[in-house]
Formats: C-alpha cells, structure tokens, sequence
C-alpha cells in the first residue's frame, strides 16, 4: 500500500500507534498535531515528518501536503476533562474534525479520511450488544463532541462527496497508555491502594491498540460518500472486576480491588460492540485481552518507559 497519509494527533496513545501501523504497510505517513518528541522517536513510530501545530485550517493547509488518506486521530480523550472543561472539550474534538473535513473537500477532494470516534456515543442503552442502529444517547460532554463530530463527518459526506468513515472504538488500552483504568490501578496497587469507583459489576468491551490501528487504516479503506459508521470492538463483554482481578495477578502483587459503589460521572454502565460490520470487512481482534493485561502490567513494572 504505496500511499501517503496525514494523521493528525499522531503524538498520541493511538495516534502513534496508527502511524506504525500505516508505515509497516507501505505507506509514506506525515504526522501533525500537539507534542513535542525527537526526529529519532519520531522515525521510530514510522512518521516521514512530523508537524507540531494545533490542528486548524490553516496548519492543514501548510504542513498537510497532498495526502491519499488521512486519519483524524487528534481530539479529547477524556471524560473528565468534557466534564470540568466542557468547551475546550468541544474546540479537540468538533473543531478540529470541522477543520479535517474542510482541508479534504478545498485542498485534496479524492482523499479519504477516517475518524476514531467512540462507543460513549451509545450512552446508556437498555440491550447488549450495541449495533451502530442503536440510538445514540451520549451522558457526558464527550460524548455529545464525538456524536457531533460524526454529524459532521456525514454531512461533508452528503453534500460534498468527502468520502470518510467512523470508527466507534470501545475500551482502547495497551503498553504507553499513562491514564484511565488499567494505569490507575497499577499505580494503586503499587501503593497498597485497592478501591476504585463503582460497583465492578460495569462492563466493557476492551480493544488493544495494535488491533484498533489497523482497524483505522482498514477504515480508510471503506471510506466513502456514505459515511459507513462500524463499532471497534471486540463483542466480548468483561466486567471491570474481572479486568481487574487479572491485572493484579499480573503484576503479582497482594490485595484484591474493593469498589466503592459510586459510579463516576459520565460513564455508561456498560458497553459491548456489535462486530458483525467489521466483520463483514475481514477484520479480526488478533491480541487476547489476558496477554495484553500481562504486557501492561510487565511494561509498568519496567517503568513504564
């Protein structure tokens, strides 16, 4: 695959991980967005030039060059940050797709792109597992910003011939990966800390990084003035508990997590993808969810380099 693509965010956790995946198959892979690293890590990760710049119009339209593909990893990655900063929120996610989505249709109109949105759109829903015709009824900022960004996506779509997919990724996690659960919970347990928010009976639906980034080059793939939206999931529903007792087998040490009872604030009970569509595209999971735990908690008991 001789191709060039632009991934924005390609900093970040799955940014990264998307730019090795795209260079381990041919492609010539620019990188823009917020961060600042070495040439030399950098050229690790498979980037051929890296661009440090918010994600705007104008930053597209100077450092994006003329790209086959492009995969809009930059955005909000947070819950939490939606909640105490619901605005700033709004600008990662819906502007900087807005800004994507404007790049493609003035400058490269034959290019594709793909957005990793999320599963949160789904919010509550009563039935398991969630289909991507599951109305979306999002109970958090963050939420509401990726749905948005969907909107859009589909609207460039419909009225411009941009030819995009979405991506609705569940539980994302792996080695480098310095926030959410599993990364709380090492920290925890390395202080003799047991008790996590909840009740541990919530359940979720885990990908690993190195699954979802190939997901997202395939997605480029299927890009087109449809829109096709397909769940990044797996289809198997875990509970946190059950993550956690893992985890803590993994890292060997004493203590088992206790759970409060309190759910955090936007977060939905529980969450399990629908993986028929991306089935139907020859995708398949190829890391188990009990070796990745084991790789994360050898990766932070190394230092977590």
């Amino acid at each position: 695959m001789a191709e060039r693509v632009l991934i924005t965010g390609a900093h970040g956790f799955i940014g990264r991980h998307v730019a090795r995946a795209c260079a381990a198959a041919g492609c010539t892979v620019t990188g823009l967005g917020h961060g600042s690293w070495a040439r030399a890590e950098w050229r690790q990760w498979g980037l051929s030039e890296w661009h440090a710049a918010d994600i705007t119009l104008e930053s597209l339209l100077t450092y994006g060059g003329k790209p086959d593909a492009v995969i809009h990893c930059a955005g909000s990655g947070s819950v939490g940050f939606s909640i105490s900063s619901p605005y700033q929120d709004f600008q990662r996610t819906v502007d900087t797709t807005a800004a994507v989505l404007e790049f493609v249709r003035l400058s490269v109109p034959r290019a594709r792109v793909a957005l990793p949105s999320s599963a949160s759109v789904y919010g509550n829903a009563a039935r398991m597992p969630l289909s991507e015709q599951t109305p979306c009824q999002p109970v958090s900022p963050y939420g509401v910003h990726k749905l948005v960004a969907e909107w859009l996506c589909d609207d460039y779509a419909s009225n411009f011939g941009v030819r995009v997919s979405v991506v609705r990724l569940f539980s994302v996690y792996g080695t480098g990966l310095r926030k959410q659960l599993l990364w709380d919970a090492c920290h925890k347990a390395s202080q003799d800390m047991h008790v996590f928010s909840g009740t541990g009976n919530e359940t979720r639906d885990w990908i690993h990084v190195e699954d979802a980034a190939k997901l997202l080059l395939l997605a480029t793939e299927h890009a087109d003035d449809t829109c096709p939206v397909v769940n990044g999931g797996t289809g198997v529903q875990v509970t946190v508990r059950e993550v956690l007792d893992e985890l803590y087998r993994a890292l060997g040490r004493g203590g088992s997590p206790a759970f409060s009872g309190v759910v955090r604030e936007g977060d939905p009970l529980h969450l399990q993808a629908d993986t028929g569509r991306i089935h139907a595209w020859g995708w398949r999971p190829r890391v188990d969810l009990r070796d990745g735990l084991r790789d994360y908690a050898r990766w932070f008991a190394e230092g977590a380099p």
